[in-house]
């Protein structure tokens, strides 16, 4: 009878590892950046959906944004929905966020103290972990922390995908332990965006204001 036992509960021992990737085989930290790195290598441009997450420590709140984002090289472009739909445009050093329903266009240079405004910026920055931050993990997520200074935050942690594109989530916590946590959907890969599309031109009747 003890052994019946013990060959059952051995049964579900293996049954439960199968189903539970996490559990047949260790997360390892360093292997995982690896795997991000190398498929980074390999992107001409990145296009998907997303849904943010902004918590507010200080004033307990969280405010959640939907929209769109493309990246290519150097040039970013995130579309926030909703009822106060804006436009966030980088190109090398240049940062253009426009407000349809203010019908303004702020321009000014983009620089690491505008990370903690701009956080989908991040999955363009991915493809040299190593060299920027610290790396470890947790609970199946990669725990970035910068190297040298990158405006207001202290840490990025990453959730890991299987698929084609090796990321899910990813969260940014800054010093004053605010927390964004971007969800990533229905990515496309190097399906060859045109640099028209990061190309801002003012519609009629639409402020320009150079900070």
């Amino acid at each position: 009878m003890n052994f019946i036992k013990k060959y059952l509960a051995y049964i579900c021992l293996v049954i439960l590892m199968i189903a539970s990737p996490s559990l047949s085989q260790a997360f390892n930290p360093d292997e995982e950046a690896s795997r991000i790195q190398k498929a980074y290598e390999g992107f001409k441009d990145i296009t998907g959906n997303f849904i943010q997450k902004s918590f507010i420590k200080d004033l307990k709140r969280t405010d959640t944004y939907k929209g769109r984002f493309y990246i290519k090289a150097s040039k970013f472009r995130w579309d926030y929905l909703g009822e106060k739909p804006q436009t966030i445009y980088i190109s090398g050093d240049k940062l253009i966020i426009y407000q349809k329903n203010e019908k303004q266009a702020y321009i000014t240079r983009f620089d690491p103290s505008t990370y903690g405004q701009s956080p989908i910026i991040l999955l363009g920055g991915l493809g040299d972990i190593r060299a920027d931050f610290d790396i470890s993990g947790k609970d199946g997520w990669l725990i970035l922390r910068p190297k040298k200074a990158m405006g207001n935050i202290v840490q990025i942690e990453l959730l890991p995908s299987d698929g084609e594109f090796p990321l899910k989530s990813l969260r940014i916590i800054d010093t004053l332990s605010n927390r964004t946590d971007i969800e990533l959907k229905d990515i496309k890969l190097n399906t060859g965006i045109k640099d028209k599309l990061f190309e801002f031109t003012p519609p009629d009747g639409v402020s320009i204001i150079r900070q």
